[in-house]
């Protein structure tokens, strides 16, 4: 079994990560409240008994693709029997009034689905201007500065006017509210899946940390 020392991890990423269930599963964890919390079993666990809510053994994916489909309906106009699992959002989302229609969708299902994001080359090359203007900083700290607000405005406003789809079809637009909006996904927010519930604590935790999902069991320790 392998240990996963959380304590090494950057904490950026441990806060991003509660910061996404809290959301996700609209629960508060208080302060230091996960400190006798030592394994990923454990953590699924404190997190599904926080979620003051009915079990109901229903799939939240199937729910969020079905309510995706009806907006998409609603809101540009598409016939339901033309939407399916694998059709394209670039087929339904052409790319010169892209932005105003995203945002038409998320003010109808209610929550933000962050679907849309800049060129790689773009976002990349601002980063890159970003880093060398932190190095900058050593060293001419005025150009440093500059390098920096022209770095984070650019990226800003490439990420509030970027067109590219991220993920591309609606199921994978249905896994990605599931993950960050579960709650408002389903059909009837009261309820939840405890079994999904471990499933995206998972793939959150393999992403954020770099973890290779069949090694972290339940009896993974996470200190």
């Amino acid at each position: 079994m392998t240990d996963y020392l959380l304590n090494n991890t950057d904490p950026e990423d441990m806060e991003d990560f509660l910061v996404k269930v809290e959301k996700s599963f609209d629960i508060k964890f208080a302060h230091a409240e996960l400190l006798n919390v030592t394994t990923f079993g454990e953590l699924c666990d404190h997190v599904s008994n926080k979620i003051k809510l009915e079990n109901s053994e229903d799939c939240t994916t199937q729910q969020a693709f079905y309510k995706l489909r009806q907006s998409i309906s609603t809101v540009l106009s598409f016939n339901l029997n033309d939407l399916t699992t694998k059709t394209l959002i670039v087929q339904i989302l052409p790319r010169p009034n892209r932005i105003s229609k995203v945002k038409e969708l998320e003010k109808h299902l209610e929550f933000k689905l962050g679907i849309l994001r800049p060129k790689h080359l773009i976002s990349g090359s601002l980063i890159f201007v970003l880093l060398a203007s932190i190095i900058g900083l050593f060293f001419n700290w005025k150009i440093g500065i500059s390098g920096l607000s022209i770095s984070l405005i650019g990226l800003w406003l490439a990420y509030k006017f970027g067109k590219e789809v991220d993920p591309t079809t609606l199921r994978q637009i249905a896994e990605k509210m599931t993950r960050e909006n579960y709650l408002k996904s389903r059909r009837n927010s009261k309820t939840f899946n405890k079994r999904e519930v471990e499933i995206i604590l998972t793939d959150w935790f393999s992403d954020l940390f770099d973890l290779e999902k069949s090694k972290l069991t339940r009896d993974a320790k996470l200190v």
